[in-house]
């Protein structure tokens, strides 16, 4: 069984993958937007190995950070959300999550998405911990969120293009939609994962 992360907590990877000596910190140079949206922006930027004289432009998509939640009611059961999704052009099945505002605290803004998303309120919340989505071209995180005793009681607040069903499941029947790959996002599953490990840590010391 794997071990609980602590709160908050990143991932380290330095048992796993020494730091070798030998390997030098690119440095970073000029950047220029290429494109803003309202949900990110991509950006051209000019990166220069210590070594060589010549610098390369690579593209960097700069967006705000995620928060995904894991929201645990009385009845042990998850709650789940279904909603259509324009990248795959297909609808999926996550738990609840957004985007934080700037200067927003995570826990906070997992609370609120929550909250808006599915009318779900809780008792306690803590950070599980927190993944780059993808270090090769975006330089956001996403924070991943356990709420315990939620229970359904808030006024839904979605915004103008959210479509959501609403739904709770037993966590054992959740983790199995992981594993027959019935859930394929890829952040929702980073959160199932550090749910799961507190999950079997609460079991055993329930034993």
């Amino acid at each position: 069984m794997p071990p609980a992360v602590p709160a908050g907590r990143h991932f380290h990877f330095q048992a796993l993958a020494p730091v070798n000596p030998e390997l030098r910190t690119w440095i970073r140079g000029a950047e220029r937007t290429l494109a803003a949206t309202r949900i990110l922006d991509l950006k051209q930027v000019e990166y220069r190995h210590p070594d060589r004289p010549a610098g390369r432009e690579f593209v960097v998509v700069s967006a705000p950070d995620w928060v995904n939640v894991a929201a645990l009611t009385p009845a042990g059961e998850l709650v789940l959300v279904r909603q259509f999704r324009f990248g795959i052009d297909a609808f999926s099945l996550e738990i609840p999550g957004g985007v934080i505002e700037p200067g927003e605290d995570p826990v906070a803004a997992g609370i609120r998405e929550l909250r808006e998303e599915t009318g779900y309120v809780g008792e306690r919340a803590r950070l599980l911990g927190a993944v780059h989505p993808n270090p090769a071209i975006q330089n956001n995180r996403c924070h991943l969120l356990l709420v315990e005793g939620a229970v359904r009681r808030a006024n839904l607040a979605w915004d103008p293009d959210e479509e959501i069903a609403i739904t709770t499941a037993p966590v054992a029947e959740v983790l199995a939609a992981v594993r027959t790959g019935r859930i394929t996002h890829s952040l929702v599953l980073c959160g199932l994962f550090l749910f799961e490990s507190w999950w079997r840590d609460r079991l055993a010391a329930a034993v």
